[in-house]
C-alpha cells in the first residue's frame, strides 16, 4: 500500500502531463486501463461510448475514425451512464451495444469485449499518484475531520480500511487499543481510498495473483484455468512485481544518467528547429521566386495576345467604317436621282450623251452596291479565344521535383455520398504512407468557402451531416513523416434533396437507410 506520500511538491508538479486524461484534458478521475495499456477517466470511457452508440444508425462503423482526444465530450445524462454500466445493457433489438472505439491516448481501435468496461482494471496507482498531485497543487487546504462535530478539525491521519479521515482526538475513539479496529491501516490525510485487496474483473470474488505475459495485465487462477488466458504464459504476482520493478528501475537510473546526454541533444534540436526555420523561409522565398516567373511569362503572354485581338479589332473597325461611309453616299445620291431626272429632259441628243455617261456609271455603281451586300469584316473572335487547357492541367499538378510521395487516387465508383459522404481512395505505395488528410468543402457560387481537413490512418472515410441538394469537393493527399504529397484530383458529389418517409402512428422517419447503406459500401 501507498504511504503517505514523501515526494517533493516540486517532483510532483513535474509530471503533470502525465496525469492528464488524453479525452477530456483534466486530471484523471477513477482511472481505468484500456487493452492498449492506456489510461482514462471512468466517466470519458463511458461518455466515448455513448457518442459512439448514439451515433451507430447515423454513420455506421468508421474504421478510420479519428476522434480527436483535443475536443472535450458532450457529457450524457446521469441515466443514460447508469443505463450503459449495467451488464447486457442494449438500447433496442436493432442497435447492439458499442464496445469498440478509438483511444484517445494511441487512436487505434480498443475492443472492450462482452462486459465492456466491467472488464477493465482501476488504475490505482495513477489514481494515488494523482491525489498526491492535487495535495501538492492544494498545500494550503487541509483535509478536515470527517467525524467531529461542527466545526470540524484538521484530520492528521487516514484510515485505509474506513475510508475516513480523522484527527488525533476521533482517531483514538474510532480505533481504540486492544481492538481489531486498531490494526487497520492508516496514512497521512487523502481523500484517495482504494481497496487493500485487487479483484479481478472478469471473476469478482476471485482475487488477482498472476500475470498474464501474453495481455500484459494481471489474471485470477479462474481465468488461467478455463477463461481468457487458459492457454497464455502466466508467471507468479510476485515474480512479476519483481520483473517490472526492475526494469522500470534499471530504466529510469539510465534516464537520470543520460542527463547530460539529453540536454545536449535538446540544444541539437534548437539548433535542427532553428536550421529548419530558415530552410523554410528559403524555400518559400525561392517557390515565390518561380512563381514570379510564371507570372512574368503569363503577362507576357497576357500583353501579346490582348495587342493581337486589339490590332484585329482596329483592322475591322476600320473596314467597316468605310463600307459605312460607302452606303451614307448612297443615301446622298438621292440627289443625283434627282440630277438625273433632270437630265433626261434634255433634248438635244450631243449635249445628253455628254452628260449621261458619267451620270450613267455613278447610278450603276450605286445599284450594285444595293443588288449584293456583304459586311466587309467578321464580327466572331472565334479564332482569338485563348485555349489554357492543357496548361491548366499542367499548373494543376505542379509539384515539387520528388516529394517522394505518389498522389493518392479517390475512387468514383466506391465512394458514395447521400447525407454523409463515404470517399474511398488508394494510394499506388500505400503501404509507405503513414497517414492521409481527407479535404472537403461545399461548392459555393457565391462565396468560395475553405476546405476543411480531417486526418485518416486508412484509405476511407464517412463525412457526416452534409446539407441535402448541395455539391462538395473532395482530395486526399498522404502523408509520410513530414513529407506531404500534392493533393489527389477533385472529386465533386452532389447530395440528394431531404425526404421523409411516414412511418406508422404519424411518426416521421427521414432518411432510414443512409447509415446502414454506408456502413455496408464501407465494409465491402
Amino acid at each position: 500500500m501507498e504511504g503517505d506520500g514523501s515526494d517533493s511538491p516540486v517532483t510532483i508538479k513535474n509530471i503533470e502531463r502525465e496525469l492528464i486524461c488524453p479525452a477530456c484534458k483534466e486530471l484523471f478521475t477513477h482511472p481505468l486501463i484500456l487493452p492498449c495499456q492506456h489510461s482514462i477517466c471512468h466517466k470519458c470511457v463511458k461518455e466515448l461510448l455513448l457518442t459512439l452508440d448514439d451515433s451507430f444508425n447515423d454513420v455506421g462503423s468508421d474504421n478510420s475514425n479519428q476522434s480527436s482526444p483535443r475536443l472535450r465530450l458532450p457529457s450524457p445524462s446521469m441515466d443514460k451512464i447508469d443505463r450503459i454500466n449495467r451488464p447486457g445493457w442494449k438500447r433496442n433489438s436493432l442497435t447492439p451495444r458499442t464496445t469498440i472505439f478509438p483511444c484517445p491516448g494511441c487512436e487505434h481501435d480498443v475492443d472492450l469485449g462482452e462486459r465492456g468496461i466491467n472488464g477493465l482494471f482501476r488504475n490505482f496507482t495513477l489514481e494515488t499518484i494523482v491525489e498526491r498531485y492535487r495535495q501538492a497543487a492544494r498545500a494550503a487546504t487541509a483535509i478536515m475531520c470527517d467525524l467531529c462535530k461542527p466545526p470540524p478539525q484538521e484530520s492528521t491521519k487516514s484510515c485505509m480500511d474506513c475510508s475516513a479521515s480523522y484527527c488525533n482526538e476521533c482517531f483514538k475513539i474510532h480505533h481504540p487499543w486492544g481492538t481489531i479496529k486498531a490494526q487497520h491501516e492508516y496514512v497521512g490525510p487523502t481523500t484517495n481510498f482504494r481497496p487493500k485487496i485487487l479483484m479481478c474483473p472478469e471473476h469478482e470474488t476471485e482475487r488477482i495473483n498472476m500475470y498474464c505475459e501474453l495481455c500484459r495485465r494481471p489474471v485470477c487462477h479462474l481465468c488461467k484455468l478455463g477463461g481468457n488466458h487458459a492457454n497464455h504464459r502466466v508467471t507468479t504476482m510476485s515474480s512479476a512485481y519483481k520483473t517490472l520493478k526492475e526494469k522500470l528501475s534499471k530504466d529510469i537510473d539510465y534516464l537520470i544518467g543520460k542527463e547530460s546526454q539529453v540536454k545536449s541533444q535538446i540544444s541539437e534540436l534548437n539548433l535542427l528547429m532553428k536550421e529548419t526555420e530558415c530552410n523554410g523561409e528559403r524555400a518559400k522565398e525561392e517557390a515565390i521566386t518561380h512563381f514570379e516567373k510564371l507570372f512574368e511569362i503569363l503577362e507576357e503572354r497576357k500583353s501579346s495576345v490582348l495587342k493581337a485581338i486589339d490590332s484585329s479589332k482596329k483592322l475591322r473597325l476600320d473596314k467597316f467604317q468605310t463600307q459605312m461611309e460607302e452606303y451614307q453616299g448612297l443615301l446622298e445620291n438621292n440627289g443625283l436621282v434627282g440630277y438625273a431626272q433632270e437630265v433626261l429632259k434634255e433634248t438635244d441628243q450631243s449635249c445628253f450623251v455628254q452628260t449621261a455617261k458619267q451620270l450613267h456609271l455613278r447610278i450603276q455603281k450605286a445599284t450594285e452596291s444595293l443588288k449584293s451586300f456583304r459586311p466587309a469584316a467578321q464580327t466572331s473572335f472565334e479564332d482569338y479565344v485563348v485555349n489554357t487547357s492543357k496548361q491548366t492541367e499542367l499548373l494543376g499538378e505542379l509539384s515539387f521535383f520528388s516529394s517522394g510521395i505518389d498522389v493518392p487516387e479517390i475512387n468514383e465508383e466506391q465512394s458514395k455520398v447521400y447525407n454523409n459522404a463515404l470517399i474511398n481512395w488508394h494510394h499506388p505505395e500505400k503501404d509507405k504512407a503513414d497517414s492521409y488528410v481527407l479535404e472537403y468543402r461545399k461548392i459555393n457560387r457565391e462565396d468560395e468557402m475553405s476546405w476543411n481537413e480531417i486526418e485518416v490512418c486508412g484509405t476511407s472515410k464517412i463525412i457526416q451531416d452534409l446539407e441535402n441538394s448541395s455539391t462538395y469537393a473532395f482530395r486526399v493527399r498522404a502523408y509520410k513523416g513530414s513529407i506531404c504529397s500534392p493533393c489527389s484530383r477533385e472529386l465533386i458529389l452532389h447530395t440528394p434533396p431531404a425526404f421523409a418517409l411516414m412511418g406508422s402512428g404519424g411518426i416521421q422517419l427521414e432518411e432510414p437507410i443512409t447509415a446502414k447503406y454506408l456502413e455496408y459500401q464501407e465494409d465491402m
